[in-house]
């Protein structure tokens, strides 16, 4: 937002003045406030400020012309509404501040309770709930250090051992047994802890208390853990947060008020109930923040049966008004419901198809919805193995299954120790008490989070859910004591590096590492278990979902494979055929020493030797290939890195040469391969003799290779099959190079088909830019083209992809360079430019011009939905992606507004 906005321009909105749609301007919270309040629910009267003041302040760093004067209107029109006033000596107003942007961040921006509140309105809060003094300290001390945390940067953990000092004073360990003479003093420590860090004393005017909270919450959009997040999730950094200014209800007025967090369907596994917490006598922030255990749900009917119907009757509505799993926050206050916020909820992968599942049956949706409802980052989290239990492993401790999966790993306690040791290589579980938003890069670190606080909906939960990270939360059995490094439970002592094993779906906590076995979703893809006849809502679920989308999508889903088994097993996982085989993987082993021999070979006659030797073990390769692949096209890319790789590296071939001289040793052979070596040695192979140069360069090297191709072919076809060769030429920059393999081939080709005709398409790899930059010629020459898409991102951005990830990419994701590797996600804007040339100049010149992707990012979602817009015929994978594939390019179609199957 400019800087000069004229001072006319709206921002800020009554929530009568809003609705769901407007999650850009509102953001999240703002715009399902505004829902819930112009369906008729109970929400407490407030306004927000939009995103747009935000980006403003974030530019100019003050606030734009005319928010103050708009914040005051509204205060006022709120103060009419409420018959209060903020900070009134008798009759307090109260606000909290909360920020909600446009796509859920849970904890990583800033809220603050209890705005309002001084010396002064504390004596009139506590007349107001009648004489409640313990109410009204309570609620002053969480204000002073919110604000102080929040606002001021003062040290959280200060206020935390203040409270902890006033607990172990009272002989307690819980908060509810402190009276109001105890919170009365913890109030006067806050504020000396408050005078200590910032120098000043704790502002008693509730409008700067305000106008800076205000301000904070814009701020929080950059503080270091929501960049961290956004970059986690891909949000954009740019959208900014909007500010809900809300009158506050009270859920700490004793028994008969409370707070808590419903689900209206169970967002671990989608099943459908009763499911949230619930905590009598609290505020918000002590769900999330799991200071103290909640008890479930539907404990609310036997405290509050009036208001537990009440909710359960507002959660079916917003259910079906939103038509989607809804997260609810609520607070009585004195058994009078409010309803705090709605919004879509964060659910596990399981739970997202299951729900999209069961939302079809409901009528509530129809499969194109439930297919844009699911993704294929969920599916790859529902393909990773499960323990496999035996007698040997018995739990020590059992909390909430928060977030499923299978996670083992070294125990750590902060988080700064899982990013360091995650940064060496090892696994590690982050145990905590609670973890806070502060810890949410041990989190990203960790395989998995386990917590002896807190329920389904505490920080831990709801950040691990949307993380698909493994999460045991609430296990009250182990005592966690961080500076020690240590835990204890049952009896035992688990230290900092102990290794241990948490089930986010049981909540059982294993001593040791478990082994593993493939989960039901994979054994569904390989065959094993039929959908249509056992008792697993996942997997027809998926079943369902995957069927649907193999009829919506247009692109075609092939494997990288170079095995039979690898074919085989992409098969069964729906792959229709293979899109890159390489065959340098051919030539390891037991088959080096005949590379040597073509590499040392003294003329042509050795030579021809050497190729002869490798003809029958390439043959009876690819006829394995073929028939795993029968019916299905197959393209083999001929050989492509240097010939060196395959020898011993020179600096290990050097010394073992001088040591054997040095002990008298007979070293010709190994002399002569030095000399290889040193001779083909470049100082950067990557844009050296590899590809189609060596074709050209070592004579016969893919006339032998072309010649094994077909000769398989024909042998299966010979057999009754029906194999689909298609011959890769790699690494082409010019058309000649590709013209001048093509004639050898198609001589070749002509030879051994004339006993029994197969078909062969010739095509080339599309990796150099000048490829792509000359696509139109170079079709001309090929039958096909293949993007390989790692190569043409390596010489596209000028990196060393084995070089570069490791040393400064970690950099450039931090100052927001790139949003993610270009290695991982395709970029589009650059090397997605080149393809969208080369295919549409390519198919100029040779309509009929067959076109895939073989590089990695065939099996990534974002990726995917480019190759689809850019109009390829398929993309190819590993095989465990290729039903993540099938997925994403049915929802490319469902996406893109196309109703067309293949």
């Amino acid at each position: 937002m400019a800087a000069q906005e004229t001072v006319d321009h709206k921002y800020v909105y009554d929530f009568s003045e809003g609705n769901k749609d407007l999650k850009d301007l509102l953001g999240g919270k703002g715009a399902n406030l505004a829902e819930m309040t112009n369906l008729g629910l109970p929400v407490p009267p407030g306004f927000t400020i939009t995103t747009e003041a935000c980006q403003a302040y974030l530019v100019t760093g003050r606030e734009p012309d005319g928010l103050a004067g708009q914040i005051e209107e509204h205060l006022e029109a709120l103060e009419r509404a409420m018959g209060k006033r903020l900070g009134d000596p008798q009759d307090p107003l109260l606000v909290s501040v909360r920020s909600g942007a446009k796509f859920s961040m849970p904890g990583m921006m800033e809220t603050v309770l209890n705005v309002g509140l001084n010396d002064e309105s504390v004596v009139g809060l506590s007349a107001q709930a009648g004489q409640n003094d313990r109410f009204a300290w309570d609620s002053y001390r969480r204000l002073i250090q919110m604000f102080g945390k929040t606002v001021c940067e003062v040290p959280g953990e200060e206020f935390e051992h203040a409270l902890d000092d006033a607990k172990s004073a009272k002989g307690t360990h819980n908060d509810l047994d402190l009276d109001a003479d105890d919170l009365r003093g913890l109030v006067d420590a806050y504020k000396k802890i408050f005078l200590k860090h910032t120098g000043r004393e704790f502002p008693q005017q509730p409008r700067e208390q305000l106008d800076l909270a205000i301000r904070a919450v814009f701020e929080s959009w950059n503080a270091e853990r929501a960049v961290l997040y956004r970059r986690q999730e891909r949000i954009p950094a740019d959208l900014g947060t909007a500010v809900n200014v809300v009158s506050m209800v009270f859920g700490n007025l004793g028994p008969d008020s409370g707070t808590g967090v419903a689900f209206t369907r169970d967002p671990a596994s989608g099943a459908q109930g009763i499911y949230g917490d619930y905590l009598a006598n609290a505020q918000g922030e002590d769900v999330v923040a799991g200071i103290r255990n909640t008890v479930p749900l539907n404990e609310l009917e036997r405290l509050d049966k009036k208001s537990y119907d009440e909710l359960l009757g507002y959660m079916a509505r917003l259910e079906e008004h939103y038509r989607d799993l809804c997260d609810i926050e609520f607070t009585i206050e004195r058994g009078k419901l409010w309803m705090l916020q709605t919004r879509v909820g964060k659910r596990t992968a399981a739970a997202a198809f299951v729900i999209a599942g069961q939302l079809v049956d409901e009528g509530l949706i129809d499969l194109d919805e439930a297919l844009h409802r699911v993704n294929g980052a969920q599916l790859a989290q529902l393909m990773f193995p499960r323990f496999q239990l035996d007698h040997e492993f018995q739990p020590v401790a059992k909390g909430i299954g928060a977030s499923p999966g299978a996670a083992s790993g070294k125990v750590v306690f902060t988080s700064a120790r899982a990013v360091e040791l995650a940064a060496e290589g090892e696994s590690v579980i982050l145990v905590r008490r609670e973890t806070n938003p502060d810890d949410l890069n041990g989190m990203i670190a960790a395989k998995g989070i386990l917590t002896s606080r807190g329920g389904k909906t505490s920080h831990a939960a709801v950040v691990a859910r949307g993380m698909g990270k493994t999460c045991v939360s609430g296990a009250d059995e182990i005592e966690v004591n961080v500076p020690a490094k240590r835990f204890t439970v049952a009896g035992q002592t688990v230290n900092e590096g102990d290794v241990v094993s948490i089930d986010g779906t049981t909540g059982k906590v294993y001593l040791g590492e478990v082994p593993v076995m493939p989960s039901e979703v994979v054994q569904y893809f390989e065959g094993s278990l039929d959908p249509e006849h056992i008792d697993n809502a996942l997997v027809r679920a998926v079943h369902r979902i995957m069927t649907h989308a193999d009829g919506k999508r247009r692109l075609a889903v092939r494997t990288n494979a170079d095995t039979g088994a690898d074919a085989a097993r992409a098969r069964r996982f729906g792959a229709e055929g293979i899109g890159l085989c390489r065959t340098e993987h051919m030539f390891l082993g037991d088959r080096r020493e005949l590379v040597e021999r073509l590499i040392l070979a003294r003329g042509a006659d050795e030579r021809e030797a050497a190729l002869a030797a490798l003809l029958p073990l390439q043959r009876a390769d690819f006829v394995e290939i073929f028939r795993e692949m029968d019916g299905l096209p197959v393209t083999v890319r001929l050989i492509d890195p240097p010939l060196h790789e395959f020898l011993p590296p020179l600096e290990q071939l050097a010394v073992n040469v001088a040591v054997a001289q040095e002990r008298g040793e007979d070293v010709a052979k190994e002399e002569a391969l030095l000399a290889a070596v040193r001779r083909m040695h470049e100082e950067n192979p990557m844009l050296g003799l590899r590809g189609v140069r060596l074709g050209l360069v070592i004579p016969g090297l893919f006339a032998m290779q072309v010649r094994a191709i077909v000769e398989a072919a024909v042998e299966c076809a010979q057999r009754g099959g029906d194999p689909k060769p298609e011959i890769m030429v790699p690494l082409v920059g010019a058309v000649q190079e590709l013209e001048t393999v093509r004639t050898e081939a198609e001589k070749i080709i002509e030879e051994v088909t004339r006993e029994k005709a197969v078909e062969v398409l010739i095509g080339t790899m599309i990796e150099v830019p000048r490829a792509a930059l000359t696509a139109g010629q170079i079709a001309e020459a090929a039958e096909f083209f293949s993007f390989g898409t790692n190569d043409l991102t390596q010489m596209g951005w000028g990196f060393s992809r084995d070089d570069v990830e490791g040393a400064f990419f970690w950099r450039y994701l931090e100052l927001g360079i790139f949003g993610i590797s270009p290695f991982e996600s395709i970029d589009r804007d650059g090397v997605g430019r080149l393809v969208r040339i080369a295919a549409e100049e390519g198919r100029a010149a040779r309509p009929g011009l067959k076109l895939g992707i073989c590089g990695e990012h065939g099996g990534d979602p974002d990726s995917v939905h480019f190759f689809h817009e850019v109009g390829l015929d398929y993309v190819s994978c590993s095989p465990f992606r290729v039903p993540v594939a099938r997925l994403e390019a049915g929802r490319a179609v469902v996406e893109s507004g196309g109703s067309d199957s293949r």
